[in-house]
Order: structure tokens, then sequence, then C-alpha cells
């Protein structure tokens, strides 16, 4: 198992939950570190708000050129961080 897929599988084991912020990083952080082809994405619908706001988080990475292993080295960070700040 990577040190990704490790981290993955340890941000379900935090003792709190993230803030939205946190959350929306660590997703946006996850598909750009899983998923090569954001232009074939599907948008969001017009009232499916947490979708576009998930959806634009990870638009952000994609516009800055965040590469999928920039992002996985960015999202285990993070995740290290969390642990720390919340328990696990």
């Amino acid at each position: 198992m990577s040190a990704f897929e490790t981290a993955a599988a340890e941000v379900k084991h935090l003792k709190a939950k993230p803030s939205d912020q946190e959350m929306l990083e660590l997703y946006s952080l996850y598909k750009v570190g899983t998923q090569s082809n954001f232009a074939e994405a599907p948008k969001p619908g017009t009232f499916d708000f947490a979708g576009k706001y998930k959806y634009n988080g990870w638009k952000r990475l994609h516009d800055e050129g965040v590469t999928s292993d920039e992002a996985q080295e960015r999202y285990i960070f993070l995740v290290e961080a969390l642990k720390e700040k919340y328990g696990s």
C-alpha cells in the first residue's frame, strides 16, 4: 500500500470531523491525485450546491496546475496535520 493510500485510509479514523474547508481541501487533493482527466468530469447540476462547492475546489487545483504527484504529497501532509490536530 502506498503512502497516499495509507493516508486515505487513515483520514477515516480521525477522532473528530475536520472543518468544511479542511474536508474540501482533502476532497480536492484526492480528486487531483487520483483522477487525471478533469475536462471530462461532469459539472454538477444547478441546485447541487455541495457538488458545485467540491467541483470548484477540484477545478481550483486543476487550474493551478497541481500534478497528481503533487496532490498526493500535499494530501499526505494534510492528513498528518489533521491527525495531530484531531487525533486518530
